[in-house]
């Protein structure tokens, strides 16, 4: 029989010692754990300890089937995924682009066999839900980013933060982007705001996790799954500074944060904006 129930095996184990070491019948031991007598008498076959081993769950999945895929349709659906290096819609597309006619559901279920498909690290905590606060003043909503450059074999991460409200802006390059280089950059920057963060707002990011929330200590909220409007402000932020200043530059990070202590001082101070009505970021800062 078929069961879900962890304690199964050692159920089972017991119930065949009773027979072959303390000499009860099947009968009595059927009537004792309450199961049908052919399951004791099974159980019994199948242990050949004496009762000394658990008689684990075999899966209730069939030997075979007549619409199983074969091992070429499986194989090909393996050998698209490792191409293209997308979610299983992408994959299953494809395959039917070369003329394979197979469901969507088939594909999902050999890439998960295979474990092809990404899933949610069991060790990502939940960010709760929290509503977008106005932006009504400087530090009411800061957003933070990361941009991913290539640098020869390995990759460089330059932390970016703006204020939506006065669209003052900062950046800095590191070699890691984790929790720890996430505060660094944190701390920086809030020294070097001429105003006090009240809510930062973030993506999914591991650098930026529960562990970054608890302990910058400021209100902390991740933007929705699937929004990208969430924070645009900083997205424009992002492609306005590769465009003026991180695409000229040598990919090394002393080289970019060198460069960036010029840019971001002409871009806070001297860039018109046309979000500000053509003034400077310093300009809306009431507190500067």
């Amino acid at each position: 029989m078929y069961t879900t129930n962890s304690k199964m095996p050692k159920l089972r184990m017991e119930a065949v010692r009773l027979v072959k070491y303390r000499g009860w019948s099947t009968r009595q031991v059927a009537r004792y754990t309450g199961y049908n007598q052919s399951a004791i008498v099974k159980w019994c076959k199948k242990d050949p300890t004496g009762g000394w081993r658990p008689i684990e769950t075999k899966s209730s999945k069939p030997d075979k089937h007549p619409k199983q895929l074969s091992n070429n349709m499986v194989n090909e659906i393996v050998k698209t995924r490792l191409e293209v290096k997308r979610s299983s819609e992408v994959v299953h597309l494809v395959l039917r682009e070369k003329g394979i006619n197979i469901s969507i559901s088939s594909v999902k279920r050999t890439l998960d066999r295979k474990n092809l498909l990404n899933r949610r690290s069991p060790w990502k905590r939940y960010h709760a839900p929290m509503d977008r606060p106005e932006a009504l003043n400087p530090g009411d909503l800061v957003q933070i980013d990361t941009i991913h450059l290539m640098a020869g074999g390995g990759r460089i991460y330059v932390f970016t933060i703006l204020d939506v409200f006065s669209r003052w802006a900062y950046a800095r390059a590191y070699y890691r982007a984790n929790t720890r280089t996430a505060l660094d950059f944190l701390i920086r920057a809030r020294i070097k705001a001429p105003f006090t963060f009240k809510t930062i707002q973030s993506d999914h990011g591991s650098e930026f996790s529960t562990s970054f929330t608890e302990r910058s200590k400021l209100v902390h909220r991740h933007s929705r799954v699937r929004r990208p409007n969430d924070n645009a402000h900083l997205e424009r932020f992002n492609r306005t500074i590769q465009e003026e200043c991180l695409d000229s530059i040598k990919p090394d990070v002393k080289e970019i944060n060198r460069a960036l202590v010029q840019y971001l001082d002409y871009y806070n101070n001297r860039r018109h904006h046309f979000g500000l009505n053509l003034k400077f970021p310093i300009q809306v800062i009431p507190s500067y």
